[in-house]
């Protein structure tokens, strides 16, 4: 697996080895002990979750106050533009975000730390997508800050197109008045 850094130090781009021929592929999605050792962290999953959405949902930009999870993500089918921003207050990179295209044609992960706001837009007709998660969904501390906040100025790449917003994705706060960690 490689393991390309990110201009927020705690959010990691996974590269793994992904081995084609004419039947197909095989890659090893997740090992537990190379993927700490790579990424030097003491983390252990309990949680895997699985979407199916159209083209243009935009889901998040998701975190939990309590029991904060660390999410590894990657698509199985289609594609998205994943996102993380840092919600930690003290964090000389708070307010800051990255984007990376996810596909089930380029293989790619995001490490995605707790303490980070996670969303993603479907670029292709449907897009599934599967994270492993460091802790238990937990709705009464869940939270949402607005995809759209010009205060974090994200450029998803809509090209001209408006997201499909759950409820709860179009009531979310703007960072600055957000319940987010210390």
């Amino acid at each position: 697996m490689k393991v390309k850094p990110t201009p927020l130090s705690d959010v990691h781009l996974l590269e793994p080895r992904v081995f084609q021929d004419q039947r197909g592929f095989f890659m090893e999605s997740f090992n537990q002990a190379n993927f700490c050792h790579e990424l030097k962290l003491d983390v252990t999953f309990v949680q895997d979750n699985h979407s199916c959405s159209g083209q243009s949902v935009l889901r998040g930009l998701h975190y939990q106050i309590q029991q904060p999870q660390g999410k590894l993500v990657r698509v199985l089918a289609g594609a998205i533009f994943d996102v993380a921003v840092d919600i930690r207050r003290q964090s000389p990179t708070f307010g800051q975000w990255v984007g990376y295209t996810l596909s089930a044609q380029n293989f790619h992960q995001l490490w995605v730390p707790a303490g980070f706001a996670h969303g993603f837009l479907v670029l292709s007709e449907v897009a599934e997508v599967l994270y492993k998660a460091t802790d238990y969904y937990a709705p009464d501390y869940e939270r949402c800050i607005l995809w759209n906040d010009s205060d974090l100025g994200i450029d998803w790449p809509l090209d001209g197109k408006v997201p499909i917003l759950s409820e709860k994705d179009q009531a979310g706060h703007r960072l600055k008045d957000a319940e987010v960690y210390a």
